[in-house]
């Protein structure tokens, strides 16, 4: 029988701790993961599943669980990296491997890191009444509080395109109510999206001369996408992988039907349009003229508006999603940096008798208008740029200029950034260091207790629970702290010594010498 090598043998554990990691988070949601009490719900008063709801010692360990369980899945990711460095084109499979086996756990969670799931059941349902979600609120349904929407977009017309409310629509329809059946009709989207980016990535850095495993293991194995992709249930996955799997059609010269899967991308998500003139430039060389560029923006305008007129028809919701998507920002976060300077700039007008809403809103169709010039400029842009590149520069400019951002948006550049070109390792380095950010911030901000609980404290709780895990990896870890740089090399000798903990760079070496 061959021998294994080394690395392969080494990367096995980095695998099962993210395994036994994501069945840590798994465990932990169905304490503190969103579960709407409505009177449909078959696990709301489920005997296995209230000690861990309404029981004191269920919250707390959950809790735990959900932290340490995060953190513990992004240090498996870390060491994933580190150990399939030199293994060459065999890493690639593992890293396919590592994203559907950490999956697979939170395929039975219940969901973590927002609430939306139950929104797009929501909207399914408003579909099913006969209403358009584009005109509507969910607000207008009977018990939609009890059903699990969030409150935040109750009173806000839809962002989703066509062809995704029709399957949320049928979700509803499906699940008769069930708010856990609907779950698992819309997890089912969540992971067909996680498949496409699996698929896509490694193929377009591979005919773009890229690293196909590092491109897969930065934007797809990384635990802040499979937690919020399947974990959250969200849908940006299918929108995402749709779009890069056009950009392969493309690149692979079949223009029609890369054409043909971008509208129904746009049709899940109509955000995906910012997309569609840099579509049309991976067509052309990048020395093309204005002349050759109008003309070929011509035709995928053309055809992708017939697709989404048809769409439009089918549903009879038309294209009542551009009034949707330019409504899209009436709310507002205040740690959005234009949601907070709108909102800053409304009070100040209101002391001068201005309405706050009427004033904000001037600010933030400001902002729009800016992001629309900047991604028009990266279009006309001469000669062209990277056109993967440029998609994430134009998705970027639409994200920071917004009132809202959430924390998953970051998930849609990931990819275009690491096709499009390549990270210094500072720049890798913040990359996930912000990641592990996000996600932190997502498990304390995401916890959903009973209101016999006090949230304040488990908040803090989860974030000092998160925080000592965290700081255990960048300090401590002799395995991950020096790749944190100068953070992770900043104990003193006679600390690591007290404290027993190895010198980094002598882990380092050991770990060159057993890989190499």
């Amino acid at each position: 029988m061959a021998k294994q090598p080394a690395g392969m043998t080494d990367s096995k554990g980095p695998i099962l701790q993210g395994l036994l990691a994501s069945a840590m988070v798994t465990c932990g949601s169905w304490g503190v993961g969103w579960l709407p009490y409505a009177q449909e719900s078959v696990l709301a008063r489920s005997p296995l599943v209230l000690p861990l709801r309404a029981e004191t010692l269920g919250v707390i360990i959950c809790t735990l669980l959900l932290a340490v369980g995060t953190v513990l899945l992004f240090r498996a990711w870390l060491r994933l990296r580190q150990t399939t460095k030199n293994l060459g084109e065999q890493a690639l499979g593992l890293m396919r491997r590592a994203a559907w086996t950490w999956s697979a756990p939170m395929v039975f969670s219940f969901p973590i890191l927002s609430q939306d799931v139950y929104s797009y059941l929501s909207q399914g349902r408003l579909m099913h009444s006969g209403l358009s979600p584009y005109e509507n609120w969910v607000s207008q349904l009977p018990g939609w509080f009890a059903q699990g929407a969030d409150s935040l977009w109750a009173e806000s017309s839809s962002p989703y395109g066509p062809l995704f409310l029709v399957y949320a629509r049928m979700a509803y329809y499906v699940s008769g109510g069930v708010p856990e059946y609907g779950v698992i009709m819309m997890r089912l989207v969540a992971v067909a999206g996680v498949a496409l980016c699996v698929y896509s990535i490694p193929r377009l850095a591979q005919r773009l001369g890229g690293d196909p495993t590092w491109t897969l293991w930065v934007s797809v194995v990384n635990p802040l996408f499979l937690m919020n992709m399947v974990g959250g249930v969200h849908n940006d996955g299918l929108m995402l992988g749709g779009v890069l799997l056009a950009f392969l059609l493309v690149y692979r010269n079949r223009r029609v039907l890369g054409i043909v899967v971008m509208a129904l991308s746009i049709a899940i998500k109509p955000v995906m349009l910012l997309t569609l003139p840099f579509l049309g430039l991976a067509m052309l060389p990048a020395d093309a003229r204005l002349r050759a560029r109008v003309r070929v923006w011509l035709w995928i305008s053309v055809l992708t508006v017939a697709i989404l007129a048809v769409l439009g028809a089918v549903t009879g919701l038309w294209f009542g999603w551009i009034a949707g998507m330019a409504s899209s920002g009436d709310a507002a976060f205040p740690y959005a940096p234009v949601g907070l300077l709108g909102l800053l700039i409304g009070w100040v007008g209101s002391l001068f008798g201005a309405s706050i809403s009427s004033v904000s809103g001037v600010v933030y169709t400001i902002f729009k208008i800016l992001s629309m010039a900047i991604i028009a400029w990266l279009a006309l842009r001469k000669p062209a740029g990277h056109p993967l590149l440029y998609s994430g520069y134009a998705l970027a400019a639409s994200v920071l200029l917004a009132p809202i951002i959430q924390p998953w948006y970051i998930l849609w550049l990931i990819p275009f950034f690491a096709l499009g070109r390549k990270f210094s390792v500072g720049q890798e380095r913040l990359l996930y260091v912000m990641c592990l950010i996000l996600a932190i911030a997502g498990v304390v901000d995401q916890l959903s207790v009973a209101q016999w609980f006090s949230l304040l404290w488990m908040r803090i709780f989860a974030a000092l629970v998160g925080l000592l895990c965290v700081a255990y990896m960048v300090f401590i870890d002799p395995k991950t702290a020096p790749l944190f740089g100068h953070l992770g090399r900043r104990l003193s000798p006679r600390t690591r010594k007290l404290l027993r903990i190895p010198n980094p760079e002598e882990t380092r070496q050991q770990d060159r010498d057993a890989t190499g």
